[in-house]
């Protein structure tokens, strides 16, 4: 049975623009403008997604959020522009997608329509839901805690059209979590297009992401299609987001906003229909105090936040990932491997991982292109893990740095409180580490986002 849709809305004439352009499409529609007017009609009947404006005039949309939430219909928030950091919170709270004032009947629909989907999908069958137990999920290997985390936020986020911003150190999997989202999403069948913007000089990267027309440079020399358009239906991935020019910055904004792009040398925008994910190895938030982010752009994109765990946060899963890498490595390169000696495997448990899974992933497949038999040795390994300081785990890192405290006097920490002593600690591992938060994490055997939060805290208690 298909539920209606209930818009909760104030503005009469947006409420009769919405529904006249819900109801030409298939849909039924109850219409109402305050909040107690909603909770009447949710009593009345079920609705299986609930059009909500957040400023209405008799209370915070917020708060009737909360109870459609608990009755399980999907909810699509609606704010204006200035409110984007309200449609953020909403997000977070549970909201399934946000519309920003204006939206063109295109987004409108499209909202609705991925909401219903996922409701569709639920109601038919709870095997439809992504998995999140076991070891392989979208790309992943891996069991650790860490791990069924991330597979269960994917599975939560991924048939929503929010925008996702993906953090997490080289190496972590961010565009195979980005794969993973599209391919649990509504737009699963359509283009999954990724752009790195580290690796494509700043002059060409405009062309890049929203195309140009023949003639509008030097060189181009036909159409192009943008990666925004070529993505348009489906998935645009921004890889290093942290890395676009500020100029480009401003257009990205603009196409957020509107799904309009404009391409180089165009005189009129076209309507594209893209969700958009991008990743960072960077602190995001960093990068906007350093001037060199947009703030407004970095709120618009930063609506759901995921970061990927470090390697060696999830420990539990090298002996899995290298294992089943090896095997599949010796297939293709027809050698006879069959498994890790515990010595390597002793190592490996030890070993920082500064390049995270993509370092394991070389490093395997090094050992297996260069050598054959059928169990991985120590003198197999390459140098860079083989080295006397291969050995040395987090632990001992600290306890040594313990002991270079306790050369020194100790006395001019008595009197201060442990916060205090924390701080100071921190800040002077950082310093050791010539300023580097991630390289003083891994020093500290803690994520490199534990200390961003300490020390944006230290920062607001200081003002």
């Amino acid at each position: 049975m298909n539920l209606p849709l209930l818009l909760v809305e104030d503005t009469s004439s947006l409420a009769m623009v919405y529904r006249s352009v819900l109801e030409k499409n298939g849909h039924k529609v109850v219409a109402c403008d305050t909040i107690s007017q909603a909770r009447e009609e949710m009593k009345q009947q079920r609705f299986s997604v609930i059009l909500l404006d957040l400023s209405l005039p008799d209370g915070d949309g917020m708060e009737l959020m909360e109870d459609i939430l608990k009755g399980g219909a999907k909810v699509i928030v609606i704010t204006a522009n200035g409110s984007i950091n309200r449609a953020i919170e909403a997000m977070r709270g549970g909201a399934f997608d946000f519309l920003v004032k204006p939206f063109d009947e295109k987004k409108l629909l499209g909202a609705v329509q991925n909401a219903m989907h996922v409701q569709a999908m639920a109601q038919s069958a709870t095997a439809s839901a992504p998995a999140v137990k076991g070891s392989a999920f979208h790309g992943f290997l891996g069991d650790s805690e860490a791990m069924q985390q991330i597979y269960k936020m994917i599975g939560n986020i991924g048939r929503s059209s929010a925008t996702v911003f993906i953090t997490g150190e080289s190496g972590t999997g961010k565009e195979v979590a980005a794969k993973a989202i599209h391919a649990v999403s509504a737009r699963a069948n359509k283009p999954f297009v990724p752009l790195n913007c580290g690796a494509i000089p700043a002059d060409l990267l405009e062309s890049e992401v929203f195309g140009h027309l023949k003639g509008s440079f030097t060189g181009a020399i036909a159409n192009k299609i943008g990666a925004a358009e070529a993505a348009s239906g489906g998935t645009l991935f921004l890889d290093e987001i942290c890395e676009m020019d500020m100029r480009l910055q401003t257009k990205l904004l603009r196409f957020l906003e509107t799904s309009k792009i404009q391409p180089v040398g165009a005189v009129t925008a076209k309507s594209v229909d893209a969700r958009i994910l991008c990743a960072t190895n960077r602190d995001p938030l960093a990068e906007v105090k350093a001037g060199r982010f947009r703030e407004d752009l970095y709120y618009r994109l930063h609506v759901v936040p995921m970061h990927m765990p470090p390697l060696r946060e999830r420990a539990g899963d090298i002996k899995l990932i290298a294992e089943v890498i090896l095997k599949r490595f010796s297939k293709e390169e027809e050698r006879d491997f069959e498994r890790i000696s515990p010595e390597v495997l002793r190592i490996f448990s030890h070993y920082s991982w500064p390049g995270n899974v993509r370092q394991l992933l070389n490093i395997v497949r090094n050992i297996v292109v260069l050598h054959n038999g059928t169990h991985v040795l120590p003198e197999m390994l390459p140098e860079e893990i083989a080295g006397p300081e291969r050995q040395v785990p987090a632990h001992e890192n600290l306890e040594g740095m313990a002991n270079a405290q306790a050369d020194c006097d100790i006395g001019q920490f008595v009197g201060q409180t442990l916060a205090q002593i924390e701080r100071a600690f921190v800040e002077a591992t950082i310093a050791e580490c010539n300023g580097s938060v991630p390289e003083a994490a891994r020093m500290l055997g803690v994520s490199p986002s534990t200390l961003y939060r300490k020390r944006e805290g230290w920062r607001k208690a200081a003002r």
